[in-house]
């Protein structure tokens, strides 16, 4: 899509936006944990909840959170953001959003560690007049709008990405597919994408684990017992549903002595310099931002009872197909290999290049004429 063209700056602009916020005494704190954050009594009527689902993806912290913290400052000087993260933890997050409701919060954006329970809860909070814009995950309930990625496509993607990186041979190829969480609707998109290029394009998914939390231990961990089931040569590549999980595979590689194509997605720091390694061989790379931003207009829009049309151009039905014709954004993404990392994410300055290229990378990065 247009938008997603766009060159973006995040990292200079979530962190000197940050910063003027903190520097008034506005910007919400909050516990990772999910300990929360509540910048004083202030006026509930002018208030944004913020429940993000986890922290052991860096991105939420680092960029999605000061983005939206900023945008909305921006938008509505005198609105409050209330802020927490489930840290992955389902009852943790049912009850940061009760205590929301209860507080007479009636925005809230919401990044929902299961898809499905939350749909109650929204349910009974609309009954009270609070509006949900679903975050980035798609989630279950009569929300109010939502804003995220084809993350279908997103898939579609990467299994084209690790086609090209195994080459002439991909049609003789066997593949390990490790999946995201259950939970993550996200991940049921990234896995659909996947399969449809996998299935066509190489000999076959000799064994597919979904990985709960996303966590990058049970990656490694289920990498090992597929190596041990099929055996150093009964694949030629994995798929890996992220970044983080992707570091553990490869770890789990390297220890058997395997050498094969493993793919990410994020473009996290730690997965940019394995690709410039040649550890990994390729990641997606989101552009936050634009998602971040449009996501807290909405919520500005809608505290203040304006329309949010143009924001929101597409119509998305829930995974049940229960809730249907939800106002929605849905950003593109690209694939990130050695040869494009400075031409994306250095580029949009989502990193700096001296953070990418500290010492043990400083050789890949020239290779890469990243300076």
């Amino acid at each position: 899509m247009n938008a997603m063209t766009r060159r973006v700056v995040i990292a200079t602009a979530a962190v000197s936006m940050a910063v003027s916020l903190s520097a008034c005494g506005k910007a919400g704190g909050g516990d990772k944990a999910g300990g929360g954050s509540s910048k004083g009594s202030g006026d509930l009527g002018k208030t944004i909840g913020l429940l993000l689902p986890e922290n052991k993806t860096t991105r939420y912290e680092t960029f999605d959170r000061p983005i939206m913290e900023a945008k909305i400052k921006a938008l509505c000087a005198d609105c409050e953001v209330k802020y927490n993260n489930a840290a992955q933890d389902i009852e943790q997050q049912k009850k940061q959003f009760d205590a929301l409701v209860t507080q007479g919060v009636k925005v809230i954006i919401f990044d929902a560690v299961d898809f499905k329970a939350p749909k109650a809860w929204i349910t009974q909070a609309a009954k009270q007049g609070v509006k949900v814009v679903a975050y980035d995950r798609l989630t279950e309930g009569p929300i109010s709008a939502y804003v995220s990625y084809d993350n279908e496509k997103i898939g579609t993607l990467q299994g084209e990405a690790l086609v090209k990186a195994l080459g002439a041979k991909a049609k003789d190829s066997n593949v390990v597919m490790i999946n995201g969480s259950p939970t993550d609707p996200n991940a049921g998109f990234f896995k659909k994408g996947a399969e449809t290029v996998l299935k066509k394009e190489t000999k076959k998914i000799v064994y597919s684990q979904d990985i709960p939390d996303w966590s990058p231990d049970e990656a490694n961990k289920k990498m090992g017992a597929a190596i041990d089931s099929l055996g150093k040569d009964g694949f030629q590549g994995v798929y890996s549903a992220n970044d983080g999980m992707a570091g553990g595979i490869i770890t789990a590689l390297k220890k058997q002595g395997v050498e094969v194509p493993v793919g990410g997605q994020d473009s996290e720091l730690a997965g940019l310099q394995r690709i410039l390694t040649g550890d990994q061989a390729f990641s997606i790379y989101k552009q936050i931002k634009p998602e971040a931003e449009t996501t807290a207009e909405i919520a500005v829009r809608i505290l203040k009872g304006e329309k949010f049309d143009d924001l929101a151009p597409t119509k998305v039905d829930s995974i049940s197909g229960e809730f249907k014709g939800t106002p929605s954004k849905l950003y593109d993404a690209q694939v990130v290999t050695k040869d494009n990392i400075a031409s994306t994410v250095i580029k949009d300055k989502v990193y700096k290049a001296s953070e990418l290229c500290t010492a043990d990378f400083k050789k890949a990065c020239d290779a890469a004429g990243i300076k």
